[in-house]
């Protein structure tokens, strides 16, 4: 299959498997798709998949460098890579977290494509109250505190509850 044939493929194939999940998605330009996964911990997940000349790359932004905590915060990440499909987190010049992947053309196919966005919406959100806590601790104590103190809904901190002393969502 030659260089175009396969990228062209590929686009069709990323198309296919967004279309079939129903999921929302934007194109930008040819052969990038930005897609949004609905998740439970990480509400809302984008994923940017281009389809290059050789290669498809996936790129999704985790979350920004920690506050605190930085080596326990990127050493818990690194860890969490070999156990990972296709993928594996990556931080940029700022410290900034994304998951990124690359697949050969040739193995794009709606069957993978919707398994690399399956990965990236599990990776994602099984991972990121876990990170929030290792790297954002004092931000995450400060917020509660400030939200109890006005009678704030505390429903979306209530994961948080073991690192505030006497923590109560309710």
């Amino acid at each position: 299959m030659g260089e175009r044939t396969a990228r062209t493929a590929a686009i069709e194939a990323i198309a296919r498997a967004v279309a079939e999940a129903g999921l929302e998605s934007e194109r930008p330009r040819e052969g990038s798709f930005l897609v949004t996964l609905p998740g439970t911990a990480k509400l809302k997940t984008l994923v940017w998949l281009e389809a290059g000349p050789h290669s498809l790359t996936l790129t999704s932004f985790f979350c920004r460098q920690p506050d605190e905590n930085h080596a326990g915060f990127y050493l818990w990440l690194m860890r969490k890579n070999s156990d990972m499909y296709g993928m594996a987190f990556a931080a940029d010049e700022t410290g900034d977290v994304y998951i990124r992947g690359r697949l050969p053309l040739e193995g794009v196919t709606p069957g993978e494509v919707d398994r690399l966005l399956g990965c990236v919406l599990t990776y994602s959100d099984e991972n990121f109250n876990g990170a929030l806590e290792r790297g954002f601790a004092s931000a995450i104590r400060r917020e509660w505190r400030w939200r109890a103190e006005r009678g704030h809904d505390m429903r979306n901190l209530s994961a948080f509850a073991h690192l505030v002393p006497g923590g109560d969502a309710d």
